[in-house]
């Protein structure tokens, strides 16, 4: 899959900062009487007293992040699965620093966490990618075109795939 390069700029840990979940930003709000971390239209509540470190708000965001990004990524895996005339597969998260998904012969496919960041027409895209390689492990003409028939605009969310890629925050 294409590759998840980018010249990566530090995310400061702080109430206000705004992070990109499904491509808008949203604020850090830091709410004490709240237990857990829960998304707001425009911002991402997070259950911790403004006293503690960076660190424990790092930790509980990117918890919720990635549990966010399971749920979106099996809701997405589950719609275009059948458009592609395959089973939804076996789903884990990756860490990756270089692909945003791979999928091998036994019908594993990893999805890049960070993806939670991007629009969803991209995870979309990337999703596709994937499960069309269940179909055809290779990027041959037949895979494009497998890829086109349920994404028809992916060579212009490729670009952009790389474009944003390089733009989002180290987290």
């Amino acid at each position: 899959m294409e590759e998840a390069r980018r010249a990566p700029a530090p995310f400061l840990w702080r109430e206000g900062e705004p992070l990109p979940v499904l491509g808008e930003p949203l604020r850090i709000v830091l709410s004490p009487a709240l237990a857990g971390v829960r998304r707001l239209e425009q911002s991402i509540e997070v259950g911790l007293p403004a006293a503690l470190s960076p660190t424990h708000l790092r930790s509980a965001v990117l918890g919720w992040l990635r549990t966010e990004a399971r749920r979106i990524f099996l809701e997405r895996v589950a719609l275009f699965a059948p458009r592609l005339g395959v089973s939804a597969p076996d789903l884990k998260l990756s860490n990756a620093r270089t692909q945003w998904g791979s999928c091998n012969a036994r019908g594993r496919v990893l999805l890049n966490w960070r993806l939670v960041h991007l629009p969803l027409t991209l995870v979309d895209y990337v999703v596709t990618h994937e499960l069309a390689h269940l179909r055809e492990l290779n990027h041959s003409p037949r895979f494009w075109a497998l890829v086109g028939s349920v994404y028809p605009a992916y060579v212009s969310a490729r670009r952009e795939l790389e474009r944003l890629g390089r733009q989002l925050p180290e987290v």
